[in-house]
């Protein structure tokens, strides 16, 4: 089978080689999945790189999320266990991670439902305990986990306020749904935001990125907000400020989506069928900005990496487009 594999850390589009290998074989407790389709992740891009919390031993083939086909012909959604990862013909995975895959999305929209429509939910639902009639933020709003949690929070109620870089995705965050939508390259996010909530700010703040937008989440977050750390896509991790949030009286909170896995798998479960009865309503939907072949896996996680996607990118296998 074709794979792509990573033999050293370093850029993606450097570190990917497109290889002939044997299918892997699974072990006990797994199966193996005829990949359909495979979403790139940004930690994809920190796993080639040897800066993300997991390193696979070498060689590895990236890919954290996928659409496969089991051998009874089933189409299901999960994780690959790595090294064997989903840019390639055939993953393994768990078997008891498994789950069906929408029957209202696509093998590329499947494929990205996963992770970051369950750390949308996570967040938004678990640990802000957002309501309905709440304003919230989101950073990175035409990213990957920006756009679920964008169309996670309409889908709850909330008034939704979309931060971007640039006008091409200020296009899609309003596309998405946003009621406001901020490009921080062209206005002042503080100001703007507290104008538009005449002042109050927002009940939950939703932050993937770290650094200057989490300082800017401390100048906007309501009385008794929450803001919720679910990555640092910037390269920076703050050092916050513990006095301020005494004195304006809100919330920090983190999410590592990961840990549910083994801490609560059956919220999980209980997620996954929130999110397929929402796409069966049309209320969530991945948005797949670009799908490529197997050959075009490596490009695409540069891409990611280098911060100019919008939504998400799908490697889909030809034979199963």
């Amino acid at each position: 089978m074709q794979a792509w594999q990573v033999h050293q850390n370093g850029e993606p589009s450097e570190v990917m080689r497109l290889a002939e290998v044997a299918p892997p074989a699974p072990g006990e407790g797994q199966v193996l999945l005829k990949v359909r389709a495979a979403s790139v992740n940004f930690p994809d891009a920190l796993m080639c790189r040897g800066l993300y919390q997991v390193r696979p031993p070498m060689p590895f083939a990236p890919g954290m999320e996928i659409c496969g086909e089991t051998a009874d012909g089933r189409r299901v959604i999960g994780n690959p266990v790595l090294p064997y990862g989903g840019f390639a013909e055939y993953a393994v995975a768990n078997a008891a991670g498994l789950l069906p895959a929408p029957d209202a999305l696509d093998d590329a929209e499947a494929s990205a439902l996963h992770i970051a429509y369950q750390t949308g939910w996570f967040a938004l639902h678990q640990r802000a305990r957002l309501e309905p009639g709440e304003t919230l933020l989101v950073h990175a709003a035409a990213g990957g986990v920006g756009s679920a949690a964008v169309q996670l929070g309409k889908a709850a109620g909330a008034t939704v306020i979309g931060v971007v870089g640039g006008a091409e995705k200020a296009a899609v965050a309003r596309e998405l749904g946003c009621d406001l939508v901020v490009d921080r390259r062209a206005e002042d996010v503080i100001a703007t935001v507290k104008e538009a909530t005449g002042g109050r700010g927002a009940d939950v703040v939703f932050d993937p990125v770290g650094g200057e937008a989490y300082t800017q989440s401390t100048k906007v977050v309501a009385f008794e907000g929450r803001i919720v750390i679910i990555g640092f896509a910037s390269g920076t991790i703050p050092s916050p400020g513990l006095n301020h949030a005494l004195v304006k009286n809100y919330s920090i909170v983190g999410l590592h989506w990961g840990l549910y896995n083994t801490k609560n798998p059956k919220l999980v479960q209980h997620c996954h069928e929130q999110l397929t009865e929402l796409a069966a309503r049309g209320a969530i939907k991945p948005l797949v900005s670009e799908r490529v072949p197997l050959s075009g896996a490596a490009t695409a996680v540069q891409k990611v990496a280098d911060g100019v996607t919008t939504g998400r990118i799908a490697v889909v296998m030809e034979a199963t487009a």
